[in-house]
């Protein structure tokens, strides 16, 4: 199950190569990218988020054109839209809107269908919307306890309110960037002794398995009490965004086969790092995630390495 609160209606113009306007309409947001990839890798995904306005319907059409089932919660608040141009050769806005923040009433919908669908699914991940402060932090907080308590595998792509909201029901693995680590104030810089020492600080707030994306670099994971350097695989860089939103969708369909911990994160590892190759957000190819997976090996952290 991806439990995400406010899906996207996403708009990206291109250009031909006659140089007339190439306009594609789809579905997006943190969840929707993460269940596109899930459905990629093979795994049987349902999404759980609310619809309205006049952006809210389309987007939900298009996502379960993809492929993915959608329980909705239809309100009267509008989904989020962004609209954006890489006629450049660099992607740049020219409107967007996170959508309108999900009343009380929205939220008891919501939870309901997202607790009801995760207690039917071995794993769920908690995905955040466009503007954190459009969902109580509460309402992940319940969730994360309700679900684990009765057995459900956690994993949350998270940071701020929601992420503190998340650890105190306990998550089983959090996946989060180093820049997202900085944010929160958890560590300084990026200098990798203060990441491993909020790792352990996560850990011991509510996260079973830590792993840190670290833009170009080897991303952290923290698996038990040992701390795993995790090369990434050099790719030709297509599109940059998404592929910490990839390497979450990685682990969690490894996770949810019963995949050792290890091999869950050189999955994710491959996925996210596949998914820069390709124009589309959250697209990745199944098998060559497996094929790239097998050439990445994992290396214990040493002090002093960067």
């Amino acid at each position: 199950m991806v439990f995400a609160p406010i899906p996207l209606l996403t708009v990206t113009v291109e250009e031909q190569q006659d140089g007339t306007p190439d306009i594609h309409v789809h579905s997006g947001g943190q969840g929707v990218w993460q269940a596109r990839v899930l459905v990629a890798l093979g795994v049987d995904t349902v999404l759980c988020g609310t619809f309205g306005g006049e952006s809210g319907p389309i987007a939900r059409q298009l996502i379960e054109s993809e492929g993915i089932t959608v329980h909705p919660v239809v309100r009267q608040g509008r989904n989020g839209t962004y609209v954006h141009d890489r006629r450049g050769g660099s992607r740049s806005t020219v409107a967007e809107t996170p959508g309108d923040p999900l009343t009380r009433h929205d939220l008891d919908d919501l939870y309901s269908v997202a607790l009801a669908e995760g207690l039917k699914a071995d794993t769920s991940i908690l995905s955040g919307p466009a503007d954190p402060s459009l969902v109580s932090p509460e309402t992940y907080r319940r969730l994360t306890n309700d679900l684990r308590a009765n057995g459900g595998k956690i994993v949350v792509d998270l940071c701020g309110d929601l992420l503190r909201a998340c650890l105190q029901g306990g998550v089983d693995l959090l996946k989060i960037s180093h820049e997202e680590v900085i944010a929160d104030g958890r560590a300084d810089d990026d200098d990798p002794e203060q990441l491993v020492a909020a790792m352990r600080a996560l850990r011991d707030e509510g996260a079973d398995t830590v792993l840190v994306s670290r833009a170009d670099n080897p991303a952290l994971a923290l698996i038990g009490d040992e701390i795993l350097q995790v090369p990434l695989p050099r790719m030709e860089v297509v599109e940059p965004r998404g592929a910490g939103d990839s390497m979450t969708a990685g682990i969690t369909a490894a996770l949810a086969r019963g995949t050792d911990p290890k091999e869950a994160v050189r999955f994710a590892a491959a996925a996210g790092a596949l998914n820069v190759t390709r124009h589309g957000l959250g697209t990745v190819h199944e098998e060559a995630v497996r094929e790239l997976a097998r050439r990445i090996e994992l290396e214990p952290y040493r002090p002093g390495t960067s």
